[in-house]
């Protein structure tokens, strides 16, 4: 059995997923070139452009520090060679398409094809108020995501496109040169009919986060229907989950870092929202946790379930020093024998 591995790297996931604070950066690249040299297939960046409510009351105002993602990845594919850069996810809605093709194609460029795009809708209603003001109120997330792929792509494999949609009208524009990579790498998040859709018309990756491999078993009999219906093979699609990771010598150590990270509170609240209807607390089955034995089990489940890349792991730390050394731990124990 073989799959990738791929690093959650600190871009927009300060009061989230780690505390405050935990990396500047700069640290950010440092983990990444770090992350090469272990053994790690990629590294993956959030994307968030303000403090979420429940972040300010939480951290009682003093607020995360969230990163650029493509600048942050720009930075790193300086300092590596054959590491993945990737997002998960880049918030597709925040942006203009043309501007945002630009940007993807040069840094897909400069990293000799090595760019890997997850792109998603956002979570959070107050991150698109601050930003549109009372217009975000009017705004449907899955149509402006769906425009904006549509004119990228055109953008990544036409040398003229205009487009005339409901939120962009866009007039013989040209994106040249084109992305390194052909087909383009457009990696989906989330779970839903919608999703798998998007994933079979333009993915090479399906991006969900914190399922079970029964649940993501089921995804992937989604997709592959969808696959079918447009003329595409299954085999083409990366699939690629967001997860955590605790994994120490004894399952009773694994499960009390935990239960005491930043991460575990966050997946709790993600009840409310990308989780909704699902047992967030229930995450020996949606993450890879315990002792090696353990772990490796579960890694196993999900490769059965049809995963080939654990993209955008968290590793459930306090500080980078935790995270360096439950890094190599895992890759000692983990990357060494199922990397492929």
């Amino acid at each position: 059995m073989k799959a990738n591995f791929g690093l959650g790297i600190a871009t927009g996931t300060e009061g989230l997923m780690y505390p405050i604070p935990y990396s500047s950066a700069r640290d950010v690249v440092e983990l990444s070139v770090y992350a090469e040299k272990l053994g790690f297939h990629s590294v993956w960046g959030n994307d968030h452009i303000t403090t979420q409510n429940y972040v300010r009351e939480e951290f009682n105002g003093q607020p995360p520090r969230y990163y650029a993602p493509l600048l942050e990845l720009a930075a790193i594919a300086e300092r590596t060679t054959t590491l993945k850069l990737a997002t998960a996810l880049l918030v597709i809605p925040f942006r203009n398409p043309l501007v945002m093709a630009k940007e993807i194609a040069t840094l897909d460029q400069l990293s000799g094809g090595r760019l890997l795009l997850g792109v998603g809708l956002g979570a959070y209603r107050e991150e698109f108020e601050s930003e549109f003001g009372k217009a975000a109120h009017g705004m449907i997330r899955g149509e402006m995501l769906d425009e904006s792929i549509d004119i990228m792509h055109r953008l990544f494999t036409e040398d003229n496109v205009t487009y005339e949609g409901k939120y962009f009208d866009i007039q013989h524009a040209q994106c040249y040169p084109h992305p390194v990579q052909e087909p383009f790498a457009f990696y989906f998040g989330g779970n839903s009919a919608k999703g798998y859709k998007r994933v079979a018309k333009w993915g090479t990756g399906w991006l969900p986060a914190l399922l079970t491999p029964d649940e993501i078993k089921s995804g992937v009999e989604a997709i592959t229907a969808e696959c079918e219906a447009v003329g595409r093979n299954i085999k083409d699609i990366d699939i690629a989950p967001q997860i955590s990771v605790s994994i120490a010598k004894t399952h009773e150590e694994a499960v009390a870092r935990y239960e005491r990270s930043q991460i575990y509170r966050h997946s709790c609240s993600l009840g409310k929202s990308t989780m909704k209807g699902r047992d967030a607390t229930q995450y020996l089955d949606r993450n890879l946790l315990g002792s090696v034995d353990e772990v490796r089990a579960q890694v196993e489940r999900y490769i059965e379930a049809g995963v080939n890349t654990f993209s955008a792991l968290i590793f459930a730390d306090s500080n980078l020093e935790e995270t360096r050394d439950h890094m190599q731990f895992f890759a000692e124990e983990i990357i060494s024998k199922y990397s492929g």
